[in-house]
């Protein structure tokens, strides 16, 4: 039964072609919109991925500031300063910290031959290198030996590197930074820069090395990322160390700032989702447009054969064989345009490639430019929509074709 229906499908599709065709191509455009458009927000949503992957995503920076409430007897104003030993208590109490680090970083004098130029130098612990998502383009990044023995070597970002050596190859030279000699062993890849950030222009020499150029008792920040799901509360834990150390108020968030990328993270999902449901719901309406085009067509085809519809009932059709045959047309020519609108959507993001979006405002960022990604997920929703709306768009002309009476089709000129 399912081949007869087929057939006869075939062949009142074949008897005219062209207004066939031209309701294929409408189904065919709207599926392709609604892919390309889910596809858009599957490339948006990647390219948020990549901005934060950039930076490290599980990852809080605790920096101290002053109190703005009263606590404990000290007035509001002091100034919060972090040493050693707020490492140790954040290490010591937060078991879902996986890489923790303290960083000292000042503005200094870096020269080489007769070059000279003022970068950020950073002393962090070796962990940094996964604490900060820190890539190699060439060499290594120093260890626990070169932390241990205080060892003069440093890792350059790609800029500094641009900039003191211009093109060599700066494997094994030896730099001075505000006077000392230090041996480069490490050459980082570029990372994402917006505007004039220094990110690719920092130098990262071993926390125990930074004391000859600033002094290390106090800290500038602590960084640690974490394997947890429940980040606020993870910040919330730390707030609540540190607030018990210094003699401030957990809610004094002015004492101690902490940046939490998972805030942002979580936000921009949410945001990725509603432009998905968004995008969805305008490739549904663009659908249901074709959908509409082939209620009519299939409306007219039921009043062009309500003869042939009363021959076939005056033979011993029943309603229901009816409805099928037409409903089995429209899906006919649902899915084949389905299948040549999911082609085209293939062909136009293939030949589109990347959209530019955050490469617009920062540099190397290409790997966050939005690219038209077709996912499984994306053609099976695509399909159930293009199932929905093909199967309102036959069935009322299929219910208007087995409603009519044998005796007046039948008569009908």
């Amino acid at each position: 039964m399912f081949g007869d229906l087929l057939q006869e499908a075939y062949g009142a599709m074949r008897h005219n072609r062209r207004r066939t065709a031209l309701t294929m191509l409408g189904m065919a455009w709207g599926i392709a919109t609604v892919v390309m458009l889910l596809a858009y927000g599957n490339g948006f949503g990647t390219a948020i991925q990549a901005i934060f992957a950039n930076f490290g995503t599980k990852l809080m920076i605790v920096v101290p500031g002053r109190t703005s409430m009263q606590a404990g007897g000290q007035k509001a104003g002091q100034q919060i300063r972090f040493t050693m030993e707020d490492v140790d208590s954040l290490t010591t109490n937060l078991p879902q910290i996986t890489h923790i680090t303290p960083e000292v970083d000042k503005q200094s004098s870096v020269q080489f031959d007769t070059r000279t130029f003022t970068f950020d130098v950073t002393g962090d612990y070796p962990n940094v290198e996964s604490v900060r998502a820190l890539a190699l383009s060439s060499g290594r990044f120093y260890n626990m030996q070169d932390e241990t023995q205080r060892a003069r070597v440093a890792v350059i970002g790609s800029e500094s590197k641009d900039k003191l050596f211009s093109g060599r190859n700066a494997l094994g030279e030896r730099i001075r930074i505000e006077g000392l000699s230090f041996e480069v062993i490490g050459v980082l890849r570029a990372k994402m820069q917006e505007g004039d950030d220094d990110i690719n222009r920092a130098v990262y020499v071993p926390f125990t090395t930074m004391s000859d150029i600033k002094d290390t008792h106090y800290l500038d920040s602590i960084w640690f990322n974490y394997e947890t799901p429940e980040y606020a509360r993870l910040e919330q834990g730390a707030r609540a160390i540190l607030a018990s150390e210094h003699k401030f108020l957990v809610s004094d968030r002015r004492a101690v700032r902490i940046f939490n990328l998972m805030e942002q993270v979580h936000q921009f999902e949410v945001i990725t989702i509603g432009l998905k449901i968004l995008l969805g719901f305008i490739g549904t309406l663009t659908l249901g447009i074709g959908g509409v085009g082939l209620m009519n067509i299939m409306l007219v085809s039921v009043t062009q054969r309500t003869r042939e519809i009363g021959v076939e009932k005056a033979l011993g059709a029943r309603r229901a064989d009816i409805l099928l045959q037409f409903l089995a047309e429209a899906l006919t020519i649902t899915f084949m345009g389905g299948i040549l609108g999911i082609v085209l959507a293939f062909v136009v993001s293939l030949s589109v490639g990347r959209l530019t979006l955050y490469s617009a405002i920062a540099k190397n960022a290409e790997a966050a430019d939005i690219r038209l990604i077709i996912a499984p997920s994306t053609l099976i929703v695509a399909t159930l929509i293009l199932s929905v709306v093909g199967l309102i768009s036959g069935m009322v002309p299929a219910i208007r074709a087995s409603r009519l009476d044998p005796i007046e089709a039948l008569r009908y000129e």
